[in-house]
């Protein structure tokens, strides 16, 4: 049995079977309209959620299965011994997706659980969102073998990102981030990956001007939010956020920042218009965001089903 906490333990061979699943779901959706059916997913949320609710839910739901839903909040994991609680939740259905905070609950999931696991993100690896950005480049330039920049923070997206092309050994992924979120990698993630050759970590100090060289040079730029989302509107952080978000504007995708650049841009949303992007850069690549956030669904029917039936 295996679990997605995030992609150590698949190969490119492994993933790849996966995308390629992905894309004949979505263009074959009625040959696997039963492929699940009688299967019961269980999806727990300690964090809100737009996409990864309904992309999970309304992903099983298409594969003929049905769903089960429950906040972290309202259930017995804030109050009850979590392992117990874990293997409870197992005897119930066949499979789980949970949204949580920390990367250290996500491990003792993965650690207890009896059928399949999927982190649906925490604070250090949001890999669903990631094969989905990938079944977005496949479908826009018929391979992974493109130029991307991110741009933003060290966080959990970035750092699938970076698992993600040091693994496929495929295109260049580029990273100018001039903030570092706290996430659980381990020491030696970002120079491990440097050694594949397909992740380039970029310098923050460098000058704009050779910034902006990149971003000519690329075939995808993606932003992602500067700030975590619970921190956000915390009247608590403001002064922390003004801050962050001083230092970052620089790094806004705007027009003049990708002047003379073909990018398409791409985010996982939720967008935090007027900082991480301006409004005219969001209306000219929305449906390409908007192709991401769908692909969300067919990339996770993939891996269900790839789990449950273990192959």
């Amino acid at each position: 049995m295996k679990n997605m906490l995030n992609f150590k333990n698949f190969s490119a061979e492994e993933l790849q079977k996966i995308l390629d699943l992905a894309l004949d779901m979505k263009k074959n959706p009625e040959k696997y309209s039963h492929a699940l059916e009688g299967k019961k997913l269980y999806t727990l949320f300690e964090k809100t959620s737009t996409r990864t609710f309904l992309s999970f839910t309304t992903g099983m739901t298409e594969l003929g299965g049905t769903y089960y839903n429950q906040l972290w909040k309202d259930s017995n994991f804030v109050l009850g011994e979590p392992v117990s609680e874990i293997k409870y939740v197992c005897r119930n259905v066949d499979i789980i997706m949970a949204r949580l905070v920390k990367n250290e609950t996500v491990e003792l999931f993965g650690d207890n659980v009896t059928v399949p696991f999927i982190n649906g993100c925490d604070n250090s690896y949001h890999p669903c969102q990631i094969l989905a950005d990938a079944l977005t480049i496949i479908e826009k330039f018929g391979s992974l073998n493109v130029k991307f920049l991110y741009i933003g923070a060290k966080n959990n997206v970035f750092n699938s990102l970076v698992e993600f092309f040091s693994k496929m050994k495929q295109g260049t992924l580029y990273g100018l981030t001039p903030l570092v979120n706290d996430t659980a990698c381990g020491p030696d993630f970002y120079e491990e990956a440097k050694k594949t050759g397909y992740y380039v970590e970029l310098d923050p100090n460098m000058p704009m001007d050779e910034v902006k060289k990149y971003v000519k040079d690329m075939d995808i730029c993606y932003t992602d939010t500067w700030l975590d989302m619970e921190f956000f509107n915390d009247p608590a952080y403001q002064d922390k956020k003004k801050e962050l978000m001083d230092k970052m504007m620089p790094y806004q995708l705007n027009d003049e920042f990708l002047e003379g650049s073909h990018a398409l841009v791409f985010h996982d949303m939720p967008m935090h218009v007027g900082f991480e992007i301006s409004k005219d850069v969001e209306m000219k690549n929305l449906d390409h965001i908007l192709d991401q956030a769908e692909n969300r669904r067919h990339a996770e029917k993939a891996v269900m089903y790839t789990l449950i039936k273990g192959i």
